[in-house]
């Protein structure tokens, strides 16, 4: 039988976040609970502040498997790529060197598939059929694939190559903030960026995460694409909720 009840946690490059999470409902059970990452963000000094967020909640937690996200590609528990965090943390054993740390069962997942998952299974793409591409614009641009509810993980669509760019160099939030850009000069990077994506994948339904999805319905209506395109509804909650989800059922 399936735990009701999962416990998600959110590596990043300032901070380390979990939330027991309701898989019936997609949404945290109680409150979120976060530490500082460490300055030095080796994978052994991270997964002592994850074995203190997992004692926090330990009390409900019973012997149940954790979700955790990574901001790299993971492969088979590998992370081959590091962002925002120590480089050691390339080609390590990270789902292992966690689980021995936590002494318990771990799922590691690159943070923009788990935000993709829980957008699919709970949010804007829920009961979506056929090709769902989730996109996060933020400091990059991240993103997950979906197709009919199966990830595709370690999709890597902010680095497209695009007019002799790295996509998410031109077109991702931080970008826009950096640059001053009003939002009507924003969009057409975006419209750029989305009909490349719309080219190469066709997909059914496109979806815009990442803190600038707030103000979608400044940027999104006048973006000029046959793909539907909606802003995300599960906003910081992604990340954790998703990972909850990809630890019980893969």
């Amino acid at each position: 039988m399936k735990p009701q009840h999962v416990l998600g946690i959110d590596i990043g490059g300032t901070g380390i976040k979990g939330a027991l999470v309701d898989l019936a409902a997609g949404d945290f059970v109680g409150e979120r609970f976060r530490i500082e990452t460490p300055a030095k963000s080796t994978p052994d000094n991270v997964a002592e502040v994850v074995a203190q967020i997992v004692d926090h909640f330990s009390a409900d937690l019973g012997d149940g498997p954790v979700g955790i996200t990574f901001p790299a590609v993971v492969q088979h528990g590998t992370t081959l790529s590091a962002a925002n965090v120590d480089a050691s943390w390339i080609d390590a054993p990270a789902e292992k060197i966690l689980a021995e740390h936590l002494g318990r069962p771990v799922v590691l997942v690159n943070d923009a598939d788990a935000a993709g998952i829980a957008e699919v299974k709970y949010g804007a793409a829920k009961d979506a059929e056929g090709l769902v591409i989730v996109t996060t614009l933020g400091t990059g641009i991240g993103s997950a694939i979906v197709y009919n509810g199966v990830l595709i993980p370690n999709s890597e669509l902010g680095h497209l190559e695009i007019d002799g760019y790295d996509a998410e160099k031109r077109a991702a939030a931080s970008i826009r903030t950096k640059e001053g850009l009003s939002y009507d000069e924003y969009v057409p990077r975006l419209q750029r960026y989305y009909e490349t994506v719309e080219f190469l994948f066709t997909p059914d339904l496109l979806v815009v995460g990442g803190g600038v999805s707030k103000k979608g319905h400044k940027f999104l209506p006048k973006l000029k694409l046959r793909t539907p395109i909606v802003a995300a509804q599960l906003q910081n909650r992604a990340g954790i909720v998703g990972a909850a989800w990809i630890a019980v059922n893969g």
